[in-house]
């Protein structure tokens, strides 16, 4: 049975719905099973699973997971986004620029693209369309600024990519603080030209004093306190990305304790929600272990690299058509599956390019933060509409010139890769 049937058959299986980790399982199994017989696949299964999760910096992983967890339920998110429209809810669009500086500052302390999202939705959106906002410009805002979680450290993905390619977890981390720092930017930049273009989307809001402003700053500080425990700590070489994500974890606890916002209930939520989706990431990488089995047997990633090698076309060429294979399969798959399924077959090809493997680590994470809010799937679009109970369609027509701008952006990281790759070149440790 040919390589290009078995992948066929994979994207078929999860055209129809069927849970990504199953499906690769399944058809890696069918693969495993056509050219070893039983004995190939029966000891691949035997070793797999324990192969899988034995790498000690997938450890941070449902770390980084329960510190976004302690962030929600301390309610400093909410906070974060009164003390930005403070200083710029004056502005034409302030609202709509606080909620990017919010979601930055969210994800300098949780990680997780959907947790942001979520957060963004039940506070910014309805202080936004209160004020008289246009819902298309307001859903359009949340929903791109919820992505800066899977960029700003501490990033699931970014860990996810490091552990897969077996780079610097750390490198990686700090290379997406610049990356998202401009990600930032671009949103905020994007939302003065929509307003530009069409003022009344966005109503202009009171004015505050200094003494307010300076106020509102307050909950600027436990920020710095887990940004400082868990980036700085990385930056510095005081601790590795794994250590940092315990530290993250109970400093993010402390902060519930400091704002007095524990339950036992609370606790127990939390810590649930952060075994369901450290459970989910660990089925996926373990079942994408038994299909790239199947992989390294019939050689595909070789013979895929040796193919590439022979194309008598720049190099650039091959490494924008790999960026648009991304873009494609964001609007269709989950991030972490993409990058499980997609990483150790592209990689091997961009290595042999002449390409940084931290460096495309930031790209194809920014790639993965576009697929976020692209049809049809574009999970982020589909959490705001959720929360926010706003149509579909409205959320999917205000992200459309958030995505144009970051391509845009993209297009800069590629052609400047030192963007990327200055911080990580300072790290101490």
């Amino acid at each position: 049975m040919s390589t290009a049937f078995i992948t066929l058959a994979l994207f078929g299986l999860l055209a129809i719905g069927m849970p990504v980790a199953f499906t690769l399982a399944f058809t890696g199994a069918i693969g495993l099973y056509t050219v070893g017989g039983w004995q190939a696949l029966s000891g691949v299964l035997s070793t797999a699973p324990l192969s899988s999760v034995e790498s000690y910096e997938l450890i941070s992983v449902p770390l980084f997971i329960l510190m976004a967890e302690f962030v929600i339920m301390s309610g400093v998110a909410d906070k974060l986004f009164a003390a930005a429209a403070t200083w710029v809810g004056r502005v034409p669009g302030g609202l709509a620029m606080a909620t990017a500086l919010a979601g930055a500052g969210f994800g300098a302390i949780s990680g997780s693209s959907t947790a942001s999202a979520a957060t963004l939705s039940s506070t910014t959106l309805p202080a936004m369309l209160k004020q008289g906002y246009d819902p298309k410009l307001s859903g359009g805002v949340v929903a791109i600024s919820g992505t800066l979680a899977m960029l700003i450290p501490p990033s699931i993905a970014l860990i996810l990519y490091g552990i897969i390619a077996d780079v610097s977890i750390g490198a990686l981390l700090i290379g997406g603080v610049i990356p998202g720092i401009l990600v930032t930017l671009v949103i905020i930049g994007t939302v003065w030209v929509l307003v530009l273009i069409e003022p009344k989307a966005a109503p202009q809001g009171r004015a505050y004093t200094l003494r307010e402003k300076m106020q509102s700053l307050r909950v600027v500080g436990p920020m710095l306190f887990l940004f400082m425990a868990v980036t700085g700590v990385i930056y510095t070489g005081v601790a590795t990305p794994t250590e940092a994500s315990g530290l993250g974890a109970f400093g993010a606890f402390l902060i519930v304790l400091w704002e007095r916002k524990f339950t036992r209930a609370g606790l127990a939520k939390a810590l649930l929600h952060a075994a369901h989706a450290s459970c989910m990431i660990v089925m996926i990488i373990v079942c994408a272990k038994i299909f790239g089995y199947y992989f390294t047997l019939t050689q595909s990633t070789q013979a895929l690299v040796a193919w590439v090698s022979a194309l008598e076309v720049s190099r650039w060429v091959i490494l924008a058509l790999i960026l648009f294979g991304y873009l494609v399969l964001g609007c269709l798959m989950d991030q972490v599956a993409i990058l499980i399924l997609t990483v150790p077959i592209v990689l091997p090809v961009i290595k042999a390019l002449g390409f940084d493997p931290v460096w495309f680590g930031v790209i194809v994470i920014l790639m993965a933060e576009v697929g976020l809010v692209t049809p049809p799937v574009g999970l982020n679009v589909f959490v705001v509409a959720r929360y926010a109970k706003r149509p579909l369609a409205e959320i999917f027509g205000g992200v459309w010139p958030h995505v144009f701008s970051h391509l845009l952006l993209v297009a800069l990281l590629v052609a400047f890769p030192q963007i990327i790759l200055w911080l990580p070149a300072q790290m101490g440790g």
